[in-house]
């Protein structure tokens, strides 16, 4: 039998005593994860402590030792945060750095504190804790912005746009109505978000590397010391689910798709073609080359940063595509797409508020937009209808209208009732009062729908809503 290599204590893993030989330098570099999962320090700590009370009402730690690891874990925290303490590389994790550090100060009884519990259980439980503050964060973050809209939408009441399906003008509708739009799809999202942090707020801590613990350890007021709702029911399944994350990554696609969607209009709507708004200086830039230039980088880099947060969700879901129970290391690569979508979405959030909230919409073009096109063409047909025409041959007598208009260069509206006449003769006096923008617009008098008063009931709805929702 060979002699083992001696390892010196430096360079000693944890689980060295099985090993032959040290670690090569380029396996630890490559394997390595302290360079971003530094961001669960914070939750390590807070879990290690609560981690360690459990384990002195189980005996497995003395009241004393107790004190000592807490009072130590403390001091590593606030060593971490003031920048008194840097994290090293040779120790791979922030889980293994925070226990040398910790066995640094209090020696082999900070060994004591892994007992019962595996890097498998515990990094699950700082993600989960780490989901749960910035869901929190964004969950705010999505109110700011719809508070945004909502002041956007009160302030520019009297505004009528033309509404387009297929970027071609369709129907007149209020400027508030196509904000408002984009409030319910933020509502989706955050109640999208509202259910990953139920599903994230599940504590796998006592689960063990896959089979459990056989310490006495009281799951129930270690999930209530950490703030979890509940505990998981299965062992294998809590160290290797990750269910939660592709859950989170989810939401924030689907988010950055309803901003992507927003940013697109703005950036249409901020052309010389349309000239339906301005964007502020602030949130803009210029040309080096071309001095009239004034480009809206802002919306375009929300509109680009969809697909750094689309690729994490891809990259999660094939990380865990194939992996067979329990945890296998592959799953180390679940932080950086969580931790880059989490910072993507918490800054494009902030960001387009105060864009918004900044922008000013041009009325007058807006107006102007809204009276061509034959935007009212469904208004005439449906004014044919409730005269008895079948809504088919409506359709088609209103569609040589505009033809008729087309050839003749001229809107709709000002049409006179003889030359309707020549298409229909269920035209009568009363079919010039609904061909104006604003009859179309409050003729939409029902729930969901673009009239005035419907639009304001709406905004006041989502208003009330808004600031009783606590979450």
């Amino acid at each position: 039998m060979k002699p083992k290599t001696k390892v010196s204590k430096k360079d000693e893993k944890p689980w060295a005593g099985r090993f032959r030989q040290p670690m090569a330098k380029s396996a630890e570099a490559f394997s390595s994860s302290i360079h971003y999962d530094v961001k669960l320090y914070k939750d390590d700590i807070v879990q290690s402590i609560a981690y360690a009370r459990v384990l002195q009402k189980s005996q497995i730690l003395s009241v004393i030792e107790c004190k000592k690891i807490i009072k130590a874990l403390e001091s590593i925290l606030k060593g971490i945060e003031s920048g008194h303490i840097k994290l090293r590389s040779e120790f791979e994790d922030v889980h293994m750095n925070i226990e040398a550090l910790l066995i640094e100060r209090v020696g082999d009884m900070g060994k004591k504190l892994h007992s019962g519990r595996s890097r498998n259980d515990q990094v699950s439980t700082d993600l989960r804790m780490y989901l749960k503050n910035e869901i929190f964060e964004i969950i705010a973050l999505i109110k700011k912005l719809q508070s945004t809209l909502l002041d956007t939408a009160e302030e520019h009441i009297k505004i009528i746009m033309p509404g387009y399906t297929h970027l071609q003008r369709a129907q007149p509708v209020l400027f508030s109505h196509h904000m408002l739009a984009y409030f319910e799809m933020l509502e989706r999202d955050k109640t999208r978000f509202k259910r990953v942090h139920e599903e994230t707020d599940v504590m796998p801590l006592g689960s063990g590397a896959l089979a459990g613990t056989s310490f006495d350890i009281d799951r129930a007021a270690l999930a209530k010391e950490l703030d979890f709702s509940k505990i998981s029911r299965n062992s294998m399944d809590a160290v290797s689910d990750r269910d939660f994350a592709v859950d989170f990554l989810s939401a924030a696609a689907l988010l950055m798709l309803h901003l992507s969607r927003f940013a697109e209009e703005l950036i249409i709507w901020s052309t010389y073609e349309f000239s339906f708004v301005e964007l502020s200086d602030q949130y803009t830039t210029g040309s080096s080359i071309m001095p009239q230039k004034k480009n809206p980088d802002i919306a375009e880099l929300t509109r680009g940063k969809v697909g750094r947060v689309y690729g994490n969700l891809m990259a999660l879901l094939t990380v865990m595509k194939g992996l067979p129970l329990a945890y296998n290391r592959d799953m180390q690569e679940d932080k950086e797409p969580i931790f880059d979508s989490a910072a993507t979405v918490r800054s494009v959030l902030a960001i387009f508020s105060e864009m918004l909230s900044t922008a000013k919409f041009n009325a007058e073009q807006m107006g102007k937009a809204a009276k061509k096109g034959f935007l009212t063409a469904t208004d005439m047909a449906y004014y044919l209808v409730k005269r008895g025409v079948p809504f088919r041959e409506a359709h088609s007598i209103v569609g040589k209208v505009v033809a008729y208009c087309e050839e003749s260069n001229m809107e709709i509206e000002y049409l006179s009732l003889k030359q309707l006449k020549e298409f229909s003769e269920f035209f009568t006096y009363d079919v010039t009062r609904i061909l104006s923008a604003e009859s179309s617009v409050a003729s939409r008098d029902m729930p969901g729908g673009t009239a005035p008063i419907q639009v304001k009931e709406a905004i006041k709805h989502a208003r009330k809503n808004l600031t009783a929702d606590k979450a």
